[in-house]
């Protein structure tokens, strides 16, 4: 089967895709909190006719489509747990839970792996291998992965390559990009504590001003990617949040 069969029998699938994701983006879990979610995806899987396990990596599910004999086995992924942001939409499907939403794309990951599993399982089975669908919790710095793995996610049966995709609003709706490679960045953090002396705002020589020396700091770290960097790598970094002010007596 060629591409352009496989796209023609998954246009039917589109407003059921539309109605999953919407669903889930009304109802957030983050991470490890997904328990709503991993059962309707369950559920789904078992009514696919798949070969269904739950609770790994506490609330990540992973169905299993075998072939017809033994074989290499291709794992396609798909994280489920949102964030911790207020949702400021006012669309009819916005967040119904305070101080959570899907603002990351995940909603739309696990809907979208959903409906490859239903297209896959109504398919003939593989001659040979499996398909692991592997919907994974904790993804937002809580190490879903970690647990997924410790779990045994990667064996029983071995996986031998693994797949996933991540939604990206800079590319035209009904386009994929490929890259070759590191795709998107890993993130770190960093705190920088500046501890200034105060003073009066008419006599400013006589105090340290911690607000002019971050002022400083922030600008000199841009000389770190645009200096020290080779430019051909790529490194961004962003100084998010700045905090000032009177902080008491020690």
């Amino acid at each position: 089967m060629n591409i352009h069969e496989l796209l023609a029998l998954s246009r039917p699938l589109q407003e059921q895709l539309i109605t999953w994701r919407r669903d889930f983006h009304r109802h957030p879990e983050t991470g490890y909190e997904e328990i709503r979610t991993s059962g309707i995806v369950a559920e789904h899987l078992r009514s696919l006719g798949l070969e269904v396990t739950t609770q790994v990596g506490k609330t990540g599910v992973v169905g299993l489509l075998r072939g017809k004999s033994p074989g290499p086995t291709i794992g396609l992924r798909a994280d489920m747990d949102a964030l911790p942001i207020q949702d400021q939409k006012t669309v009819p499907y916005r967040s119904e839970i305070p101080g959570k939403a899907h603002l990351c794309g995940h909603d739309a990951h696990t809907a979208i792996l959903m409906g490859t599993a239903q297209l896959l399982a109504h398919l003939e089975r593989p001659e040979r291998g499996n398909i692991k669908f592997v919907f994974q919790p904790a993804e937002e710095g809580l190490a879903g992965a970690k647990a997924m793995i410790d779990d045994g996610v990667l064996e029983n049966p071995k996986v031998d390559a693994m797949a996933g995709l991540h939604m990206f609003p800079g590319l035209k709706t009904g386009t994929l990009g490929v890259s070759k490679g590191v795709a998107f960045a890993s993130a770190d953090s960093l705190t920088i504590k500046i501890l200034g002396k105060g003073g009066h705002a008419a006599r400013p020589h006589e105090g340290i001003d911690a607000i002019a020396v971050s002022a400083q700091v922030i600008s000199a770290l841009q000389n770190i990617p645009s200096r020290m960097v080779d430019p051909l790598e790529t490194i961004v970094i962003t100084i998010g949040k700045i905090s000032g002010g009177y902080m008491g007596a020690a």
